[in-house]
């Protein structure tokens, strides 16, 4: 797939590619409305301190991590346009309150629910991987990602400017916010409408089980369990970190614990419930996908993407400390790490479309990031502006690449599962974003900088141990197996006797017709 392929709108694969990146963008556009007009906010309301916006910077990615296993779960099941136009709906509801809430209850819980629109991203990279083969998902998801990601860039260039620009006043701010609810409003509306999960012709394969993500062994039963300690776990940091700053209290921190705790029994009961059957039946040769390269990928989300949205979360802040500038100039400069969204993560999915192997692409961006993030651990109020640009530069063009290069594998592992390893991966994201976050609150910049390089490092070795190249990297189609056949015939048809049936299907004619 080159450049010049988006541009050929008469192409329905262009179209759905299109529709589904501006739901993208719509969804961080709204998503990353706080951190642009954080000064604002503190001005208008002269009771919020610059620990209130800490906090709800922390409340702003806390549902995102189970969101994002959540829908990836959904849209295996129900399908990407359902629930990508479910969501924009829905969370235009809590960016309201957000925008018109005077109390810090208000702000707090819309805060946290609108933390959910974080798992749009999901949905995404579906619907991408039914529209595209192999050999151009690199490509296609990174697209799909970056442009859609520069949603997080074109709030902060724009909001600061529509708050003071076009509503004015100390309430400017409120309408500014609102704007980015109604727009998640109309867009989930539009996208419903005009976009569907496959191509004609070809039939959305839906896993037997979607409570729980299916393995293939039982080491990697034991390891899914153990990846998903964390996913509980950032959120039982994220409440102790509330605690230390002062808004909740102990009472409620302790019941926080009790309740995450049944959660994470209850998931894990799920894990077993799904796959015991499985593995005492077991698992067909061509079924199999080793999890280990689930966990390598999840690691370099954690390092790469969660590192993105907490640098994007802080840095307007972090240039208006630190070289005394207006909101307004901070929020354009500290947009610069997100502005190369819309041709590094690109540039990141090509390159492994293109270097003929999408590990070692991989290695080399979680390289470039711990060098770029050693460099912004530097950076001090004696750097010269433009010098400091240049590095929060540097550094995003490795971050945004790393992540087009991580879901150029993902839809590779095992298709049919996309939603809920694209889920898991991406809570990942969330869960770096948690930690990083929290740490941040007890850190100089400098020091939280040097931290992140630290996380990227670690990614990197994870992947020269455990990442494994994919099957068919760069084929026509999708490897398709016995299940993936059986599980594909049985949706698409309601005969009575189709489970008889599937067995005597031809395969080859299966094969030649999913790749049509």
């Amino acid at each position: 797939m080159k450049v010049g392929d988006l541009f050929r709108f008469g192409d329905e694969r262009i179209q759905v590619l299109h529709l589904t990146m501006i739901a993208f963008f719509v969804s961080f556009f709204t998503w990353f409305n706080m951190a642009p007009l954080a000064m604002t906010m503190m001005e208008s309301m002269n009771w919020l301190t610059q620990e209130h916006i800490a906090a709800l910077g922390i409340l702003n990615v806390a549902l995102t991590i189970p969101a994002r296993i959540v829908v990836g779960m959904l849209l295996d099941r129900f399908g990407p346009r359902v629930v990508y136009a479910a969501l924009l709906i829905t969370m235009s509801i809590p960016t309201f309150i957000f925008a018109f809430g005077t109390t810090w209850a208000q702000l707090a819980i819309s805060r946290l629910l609108l933390s959910s629109i974080g798992a749009s991203f999901v949905i995404g990279v579906r619907m991408v991987a039914e529209w595209f083969p192999p050999k151009q998902i690199g490509f296609s998801e990174a697209f799909y990602a970056g442009w859609g990601n520069f949603g997080s860039a074109a709030a902060a260039m724009t909001l600061p400017w529509i708050a003071l620009t076009l509503f004015g006043g100390d309430e400017g701010w409120r309408y500014s916010i609102a704007f980015t609810g109604v727009m998640c409003f109309i867009y989930g509306i539009i996208y419903y409408m005009n976009v569907t999960d496959t191509p004609q012709g070809k039939k959305y394969v839906r896993p037997k089980h979607t409570a729980a993500m299916e393995v293939s062994s039982w080491s990697d039963l034991v390891q899914l369990i153990i990846w998903t300690v964390p996913l509980v776990g950032a959120l039982g940091l994220l409440a102790w970190r509330l605690r230390e700053l002062g808004f909740i209290s102990t009472t409620l921190l302790h019941g926080t614990y009790i309740v995450l705790s049944f959660v994470f029994v209850y998931q894990i009961v799920r894990i077993l419930q799904v796959n015991i059957p499985i593995l005492k039946r077991g698992v067909p040769e061509d079924d199999r996908y080793q999890f280990k390269n689930v966990g390598a990928l999840n690691l370099t989300y954690f390092a790469n993407f969660g590192a993105e949205l907490a640098i994007v979360s802080m840095l307007p802040l972090f240039f208006t400390v630190l070289f005394s500038l207006p909101p307004t100039y901070a929020g354009i400069i500290a947009a610069s790490f997100a502005f190369v969204n819309l041709f590094a993560r690109p540039l990141g999915g090509w390159l492994s479309d293109r270097m003929g192997n999408r590990r070692r692409t991989m290695l080399i961006y979680m390289f470039g990031i711990t060098i770029g993030l050693l460099g912004m651990s530097t950076i001090d109020a004696g750097w010269p502006l433009f010098l400091a640009i240049a590095m929060t530069v540097f550094t995003s063009l490795f971050i945004q690449g790393a992540e087009g290069a991580t879901f150029a594998i993902i839809p590779m592992i095992k298709k049919r599962m996309t939603g809920q390893i694209a889920g898991m991966a991406g809570a990942y994201g969330n869960v770096g974003a948690v930690v990083y976050l929290t740490l941040y609150t007890l850190v100089t910049p400098q020091q939280f900088f040097l931290i992140l390089a630290g996380g990227a490092l670690m990614s990197f070795v994870c992947c020269l141990l455990w990442l494994e190249e994919p099957k068919n990297a760069f084929a026509e189609d999708y490897e398709v197996s016995s299940v993936d056949f059986a599980e594909r015939e049985v949706a698409a048809t309601t005969d009575q006797d189709s489970h008889k049936r599937v067995g005597q299907l031809d395969m080859t004619s299966y094969k030649s017709e999913y790749k049509s």
